[in-house]
């Protein structure tokens, strides 16, 4: 094992390539997809449209919290794998999976029993609250795949493996749309129908990957029963994971409240505007990944001198894939708000606010690649606390914002977005004064 590490750090560029390449095409398989879904299910009519967007909205974020069963699998299963103990690495990502599983089962459950007040919370009309429902009753089933999804995928990245991820998103969305084309139109169960190919699509996947890393958990020998202790533990690890995510998500929606209190036309470009920025996180988040595979196995192998080198490389990294998305999105922030409205003063205010998310982007790929970084070290703890004070610190600038900002939407929205730069200052200042400490550099195959 001490000559897989050398070879990561022999040819460093071409690991971060091999590992960021493919986890970023499996972040973009996923909207892709669902845009296909989207426009299969407008074609039975409005109702059913605007319900999928408000059970899409409800089941994404039921999901999405849990993204920790990912993130935390991947730095504990990398950091075994550098400290050369393979069979303790797939145990430790199996235990992942059975927190998964068990956590799936009873928000699935919740979802399932409480799955017309959990629309209804979105205001919209009845007859989109009755497709809403719908949908989100039946899509509940598929959560414990989609949790399994998470943490399986999380288990092959620790082992510096992002093509059989890849590999699953690109034959399982794909297979998504065949049977909603199949189910929905060929056997004309509407909406339902959509929803029953999603959950086929994702159960098939969660099948797949977990085939893969029960074949390599046989080749170890190692024990597929969950290890109470084990899965304790990553429920323990999760938690501060799971704290620093919502904490992210609230900046998110706080942003988004800010927004709508500016006026439509402000809310209708900022909602584009947060659509072009989360398009190009994806980039970015597939270089934290890569960064979260190979700093858990850099410690794992107790090697603190090329973690910091790789730390200082990634860093250089995310500047420069910043710096090359801020000048497309300049170059396009005239032609982008022609393909998203007609409105005229939605456009304008759009282009403004494309200037200043074009310019956030080269802070935001070092703000990826620390988080990544840290994510990796296993930093969970220092990771919630910070982002819970960076919060804490942006929610009275929202205020601020919505009280007395003021003029055109142009303007207003302008400012909001220079406050949501501040917002991601006040993570890189964070998570930058962390790195450059030494606490976050545990050595050795448990942290």
């Amino acid at each position: 094992m001490a000559s897989t590490v050398t070879v990561m750090y022999r040819s460093p560029a071409r690991q971060i390539l091999r590992l960021a390449v493919p986890a970023f095409l499996a972040l973009v398989a996923e909207p892709l997809f669902l845009l296909a879904d989207s426009a299969i299910v407008g074609h039975l009519g409005t109702a059913q449209l605007a319900g999928l967007g408000v059970a899409s909205a409800a089941l994404l974020t039921a999901a999405n919290v849990y993204v920790f069963l990912a993130y935390g699998t991947t730095s504990l299963v990398a950091r075994r794998l550098g400290a050369g103990d393979q069979r303790a690495a797939v145990s430790a990502g199996l235990d992942g999976v059975w927190l998964s599983v068990a956590l799936g089962a009873v928000t699935a459950l919740a979802t399932a029993i409480w799955a017309r007040p959990l629309c209804a919370l979105f205001g919209a009309s009845a007859d989109a609250l009755d497709q809403a429902e719908t949908y989100l009753r039946v899509s509940a089933l598929g959560i414990p795949a989609m949790l399994v999804v998470l943490a399986a995928t999380g288990v092959l990245r620790g082992f510096q493996d992002t093509r059989t991820p890849l590999v699953a998103a690109v034959l399982g969305f794909g297979a998504n749309i065949v049977l909603n084309l199949v189910l929905v139109y060929g056997l004309d169960l509407g909406i339902a129908g959509s929803a029953w190919g999603t959950v086929i699509a994702q159960t098939g996947m969660a099948l797949g990957l977990l085939t893969v890393v029960v074949r390599r958990a046989r080749e170890l020998h190692a024990a597929l029963r969950p290890h109470p202790a084990g899965v304790l533990r990553a429920a323990a690890g999760g938690v501060p994971l799971l704290i620093r995510t919502l904490a992210l998500r609230a900046a998110l929606l706080l942003t988004t409240w800010v927004a709508a209190g500016l006026g439509d036309v402000p809310l209708a470009a900022h909602q584009v505007a947060m659509t072009v920025f989360g398009f190009l996180t994806f980039a970015l988040d597939a270089l934290a990944i890569a960064a979260q595979a190979m700093t858990g196995q850099a410690l794992g192998a107790g090697d603190v001198s090329g973690t910091r080198a790789m730390t200082r490389l990634m860093l250089w990294w995310g500047l420069g894939a910043g710096v090359l998305l801020a000048v497309v999105v300049l170059a396009l922030h005239q032609v982008l708000p022609l393909m998203f409205t007609s409105d005229e003063s939605v456009r304008r205010a759009l282009a403004s606010a494309l200037i200043v998310v074009a310019l956030l982007q080269p802070l935001s790929g070092l703000v990826f690649v620390l988080d990544g970084v840290l994510i990796g070290a296993g930093d969970g703890v220092a990771l919630a606390v910070a982002q819970v004070a960076v919060l804490a610190a942006y929610v009275p600038v929202l205020l601020t914002v919505r009280a007395h900002v003021s003029g055109g939407a142009g303007h207003t929205l302008t400012v909001l977005w220079w406050s949501f730069g501040a917002f991601m200052a006040l993570r890189l200042v964070a998570l930058g004064w962390r790195a450059r400490s030494d606490a976050w550099l545990v050595t050795g195959a448990v942290r």
